[in-house]
């Protein structure tokens, strides 16, 4: 099929399902946990080409990855040249020369999915050609060479509201009926969350990640308050991993991968898979942690507790808990969890360490952990009771002990006040 010849009898097909159905939701079905891959950004920037490409897509298959769940293979910023006269987008015929949809027929030849970049401005963050003004053209492009994930991200946007930008994107690829992945790259500045899931399949909510803790700290920060909008369908996206990338400890990665997975990140890797060290792979690996983040329940892990010198996250699983012992002090420090305060759970909890892969017994009320220096603790617990029933026996009398009140002291409350504003006006008067 020609989609140039195609193209308008599809727009217009496209406009008379919205217009008398009324659809405008996400109509994918994708993203039911958070996608995992690799991403060329954090690692290589602009200096990406199709044999890196093609050896990352080797390397993913070769060291196990792809049978461990990470399944994208994504491109992200400098593979697109220029439009043709008609409006057709094309790779860089230097970089690129045989083009994207080659690419991604490899990908699909290897068993992964293929995912690539584009911005919703008129230019890239890197100064190549954007989609605004093109959604259509570019949608239908996209659907033609088979991608299975757009990266969309905010650059050169001419100031316009990022809501309605992503949404006639969302539209486009929807109207195409071939299940994309949208990942909308708006860098948390219009607050997403609270509009992005009936428009795309995750959503950042911070700027770029940067090499080095105080990064990772940082963007964990800005997640405490958000972490309830990640759920199957839609997901808080605060950027890609940096696990392997140098400039983080062995602890850190191992802490920075931890929390991404179990708040329901995307875990989209950043480093050279083509010559990975054996830490970074030990991580990255680590089963018992990713099926944290790919639980079937899709819920978030939240903040417990927090101090100056440790975190304590706990979350819902489909088959009990999780704990995150986090040690932010610069020396190692135990840190305590309480299955009541932290977990709102009574009861013997048997709990196992996801790190060292370990069963470490039946505890009750609590346990303790040695953390070393920006290090974690990652414990899945099963048993014991939820004090929910608690929770609403203590809403209920709060609610019956404020009628009581209003009942009895209503009136003298009420009389009080109408005695104060009389002695202020006779006040005011003399």
């Amino acid at each position: 099929m020609n989609i140039k010849v195609s193209l308008p009898l599809l727009i217009t097909i496209h406009f008379l399902i919205y217009n008398i159905f009324g659809i405008n939701g996400l109509d994918n079905g994708l993203g039911r946990t958070p996608p995992m891959g690799w991403n060329s950004w954090n690692r290589f920037n602009c200096t990406i080409d199709e044999n890196l490409i093609k050896q990352t897509a080797d390397a993913l298959v070769d060291y196990g990855l792809r049978d461990v769940g990470y399944k994208y293979l994504n491109i992200d910023d400098c593979w697109a040249g220029e439009r043709d006269e008609q409006g057709y987008i094309h790779a860089s015929n230097i970089t690129f020369p045989g083009g994207i949809k080659a690419l991604a027929d490899y990908a699909h030849s290897k068993g992964l999915l293929f995912g690539l970049y584009s911005d919703a401005g008129y230019r890239t963050c890197a100064g190549r050609i954007g989609s605004l003004g093109f959604e259509d053209v570019d949608a239908i492009t996209y659907a033609s060479w088979e991608i299975d994930y757009l990266k969309y991200d905010n650059c050169y946007n001419a100031s316009i509201p990022e809501q309605g930008r992503y949404e006639i994107m969302r539209d486009m690829l929807n109207a195409t009926g071939r299940p994309i992945f949208f990942s909308i790259c708006e860098w948390g500045a219009s607050q997403p969350y609270l509009w992005a899931n009936e428009v795309g399949n995750s959503w950042r909510t911070t700027d770029d990640i940067k090499l080095g803790w105080d990064s990772v700290m940082d963007i964990l920060h800005q997640q405490r308050k958000i972490t309830h909008y990640a759920g199957p369908g839609g997901w808080n996206d605060p950027d890609m991993l940096q696990v392997g990338n140098g400039n983080l400890t062995l602890d850190e990665q191992k802490s920075h991968f931890s929390l991404w997975a179990a708040l329901k990140a995307p875990l989209l890797l950043g480093f050279d898979i083509r010559y990975p060290s054996n830490d970074t792979l030990e991580i990255v690996n680590n089963t018992e942690i990713i099926a944290i983040n790919q639980d079937p329940l899709g819920k978030s892990v939240n903040l417990a507790q927090s101090t100056k010198t440790m975190d304590i996250w706990t979350g819902e699983l489909s088959d009990g808990y999780v704990a995150l012992l986090l040690n932010k002090a610069g020396s190692s420090i135990t840190i305590d969890l309480n299955f009541t305060a932290h977990l709102n759970v009574l009861g013997e909890l048997s709990i196992r360490d996801l790190w060292e892969h370990e069963d470490k017994g039946v505890y009750n009320d609590s346990y303790s952990r040695d953390v070393p220096t920006h290090g974690i603790v990652v414990l899945k617990l099963t048993g014991g009771t939820k004090i929910e029933e608690f929770a609403e026996f203590i809403d209920q009398y709060n609610d019956a002990a404020l009628s009581e009140f209003v009942i009895k002291y209503g009136v003298f409350v009420l009389l009080l006040i109408v005695f104060v504003l009389q002695y202020c006006v006779r006040y005011c008067c003399e």
